[in-house]
């Protein structure tokens, strides 16, 4: 194998693992978009839940028979 040939293969390669690197970037990019999505819904559930745990707590209180039964 030549000089040129072996220098034809390297930059063959590198373009390969440049086109890859762009890639996989782009994949790790849509993926951190869609974790900061899920957390954005996951906290709001977790607030919803506190919400509605807080509300039950209370209804719970109210509905409750007097001390003296």
């Amino acid at each position: 194998m030549s000089d040129a040939e072996r220098l034809v293969d390297i930059e063959t390669k590198l373009a390969y693992q440049e086109d890859l690197v762009q890639h996989l970037n782009k994949v790790v990019s849509d993926q951190q978009g869609k974790i900061d999505e899920l957390e954005k819904v996951c906290r709001k559930l977790v607030d919803r839940v506190l919400d509605l745990s807080e509300e039950m707590a209370a209804s719970r209180i109210e509905d409750a028979p007097p001390p003296h039964y």
